[in-house]
């Protein structure tokens, strides 16, 4: 840290305890003027400022990408040139959790708590889906993210560094809740299209540009223009959400390619290849910036893939891509729906091609960039546990026994069909647990021999699956989980509904 020059009679005094001539003594005396005249016009620079000594931050993450949609990750199908090459300089970690669908888990990201804390548990309000056929009422979810909640950009801000996000804010857009009045010094927000979209604040573009290359245009200048200064750089891509939608040109490179495991759509493909095309520009700048030693680049998903549906029977037809082996997709809490590629690449720390299987989940980001960047604790509760020692480290280990969901409301999936019901969830290790509100019913995997949750083992290790519950039941009643109601009128017809089902 950056400590001012200017010396101290006390210091002056401690340094020179013998007796000293009057010529020296003089000298001195001026050396202490000649400071006074001069300090008010000096302003030191902030330890923060300082280049090498914190790491950059960059995070991009891409919108309803599923487990298996990178060739890095799995498929045989879609092209990730540039996602494959960020593995194979950094770490893959490969068991990483996110929420259900968007909104939780940026809200969690952003205030490091989960939804049980927040009140931010899934997108919209509770009547985009006919609950009221249901045994429970849902309980109500929060829609923007609460003002007293310390974001991390407002945190990191704090030591130092320029902040930034060009993309998907979905916690609120107007006055006070934007991202621009959230510790974000540069925001733009933009989502629902892929062509012809609206921005806020309103951007001019081309006639015609496709949104990941806008965003990603706005991340590359922002670099550029904060080279010389730590900076945080948000890029949450509304691709490869739907509408689907994407650049002709790549379309036609995916239009006769031969379907993979699940994987066979050439538009999805190509909105891929254009997310793809984004991290390889961001990596392109780090590096001819001679930035990319000293910066922790991060690359993610909202949440699983919109597909497992129909292998799940709560389809008959419909999905965009596959999760498998994982089972189900977006809108589940089994692994389809919530585990989710994390890549982080950082070459003064992590080593290339490494892979990491310790239980991480979404609420751990926030005090990873605390404890790179210096930034001070806010003012919540932080429900998670840095992931820097793992990422310098893959084969250590965390403090914390177990990860934990709670999901208090109803995902439909069409036709009275639900991707879930309520439920919460424990992972300790390799084993999961899931209670399910409704009746209480306990599903119980041991992932390292079942990834993709076949076998319910809850009968065959009832000890097991009581221990799991009552840890369950105690981090419930720790942070407060609201719990759903009965519902008085289960079968009535819903009332006035608000489905807004674009972000399904």
């Amino acid at each position: 840290m950056h400590q001012s020059w200017t010396p101290t009679l006390a210091r002056f005094d401690a340094r020179r305890p013998a007796p000293q001539s009057w010529l020296r003594r003089l000298a001195a005396l001026a050396a202490l003027l000649v400071a006074a005249l001069v300090a008010p016009w000096v302003q030191p620079r902030p330890a923060s400022a300082q280049p090498g000594e914190r790491p950059n931050i960059v995070l991009i993450m891409a919108d309803d990408l599923g487990y298996t949609d990178m060739a890095c990750f799995g498929s045989k199908y879609y092209e990730t040139p540039h996602i494959d090459r960020l593995a194979s300089q950094g770490l893959r970690l490969t068991n990483h959790h996110h929420c259900q669908n968007c909104t939780p888990t940026r809200a969690a990201l952003m205030s490091g708590q989960h939804g049980a804390r927040t009140g931010v548990y899934t997108v919209g309000g509770i009547d985009r889906f006919n609950w009221q056929s249901r045994p429970l009422r849902p309980v109500d979810n929060v829609t923007n993210l609460p003002l007293n909640l310390d974001t991390v950009a407002q945190q990191v801000r704090q030591a130092g560094y320029v902040t930034g996000i060009f993309g998907k804010w979905h916690l609120g857009q107007n006055a006070e809740y934007h991202p621009g009045q959230r510790g974000f010094d540069e925001a733009i927000v933009s989502m629902g299209k892929h062509f012809d979209f609206v921005t806020s604040p309103k951007v001019e573009y081309p006639r015609g540009q496709y949104l990941a290359d806008f965003l990603t245009d706005k991340a590359v200048d922002f670099i550029q223009r904060h080279q010389d200064r730590p900076f945080f750089l948000y890029l949450p891509h509304f691709g490869v959400h739907s509408p689907f939608d994407a650049k002709p040109e790549l379309i036609e490179r995916f239009r006769d390619k031969p379907a993979a495991g699940g994987h066979h759509n050439p538009t999805y493909a190509a909105m891929i290849a254009s997310v793809d095309e984004s991290v390889g520009r961001v990596m392109r700048t780090l590096d001819e910036l001679d930035l990319a030693r000293n910066t922790v680049l991060i690359f993610t998903s909202d949440n699983g893939g919109v597909g497992g549906y129909v292998r799940e029977g709560i389809k008959r037809a419909g999905d965009i891509t596959d999760n498998a082996p994982l089972r189900s997709g977006k809108g589940s809490l089994y692994e389809g729906g919530i585990r989710v590629p994390l890549i982080v690449r950082w070459p003064a720390a992590t080593e290339p091609g490494s892979v990491c299987n310790v239980p991480t989940i979404h609420v751990d980001l926030f005090p990873t960039f605390l404890e790179l960047t210096g930034g001070p604790r806010p003012r919540q509760t932080l429900d998670g546990e840095s992931l820097a020692g793992l990422f310098r480290a893959p084969a250590s280990s965390l403090k914390r026994e177990a990860i934990f969901q709670h999901f208090p409301g109803y995902l439909g999936a069409g036709q009275n069909t639900w991707r879930t019901t309520p439920v919460s969830l424990i992972q300790a290790g390799d084993w999961k647990l899931l209670e399910f509100l409704e009746d209480g019913r306990l599903e119980l995997y041991n992932l390292a021999d079942d990834l993709g949750e076949t076998t319910n083992l809850a009968d065959k290790l009832p000890e097991r699956a009581a221990e799991l519950r009552q840890r369950l039941a105690a981090w419930r009643a720790e942070v407060g989980a609201p719990m759903p109601a009965p519902n008085p009128r289960p079968g009535a017809e819903p009332g006035p509904a608000r489905r807004r089902n674009r972000d399904r």
